[in-house]
């Protein structure tokens, strides 16, 4: 059963850095679209950042130049590097592998960004 776990998540201040982490189990990591979404209380959950089966990225507008995703098949790994943090990075990060029409999410991890 595919199953995915993020790791990573934290309070850091504002301008710091944070590394999330999301291993992948049950599936075959390398045919999958990952991406990390992020949802902040009383927001919708967007996109932060997608990397394709074929290494193809797109960030969200906010994030670029300040994030960068990456992936490592051999360890069924997706990453997500985050610097220059600020307040309003503060939400609920979640991972998603995507195959044509199937989704499947992590349970999220929280990251706070406050002094």
């Amino acid at each position: 059963q595919e199953q995915l776990v993020e790791y990573g998540g934290g309070l850091v201040q504002p301008g710091g850095s944070l590394r999330l982490s999301c291993a992948g189990a049950g599936m075959i990591f390398r045919f999958y679209g990952m991406g990390w979404y992020r949802q902040a209380p009383g927001k919708q959950r967007e996109l932060v950042a997608h990397i394709a089966s074929d290494g193809r990225i797109d960030y969200g507008v906010s994030v670029k130049g300040r994030f960068t995703i990456s992936r490592d098949n051999a360890k069924s790994t997706v990453y997500l590097q985050m610097n220059s943090l600020k307040p309003e990075d503060t939400a609920v990060y979640y991972c998603k592998a995507d195959l044509g029409n199937l989704d499947y999410w992590g349970q999220g991890t929280q990251v706070t960004v406050s002094s």
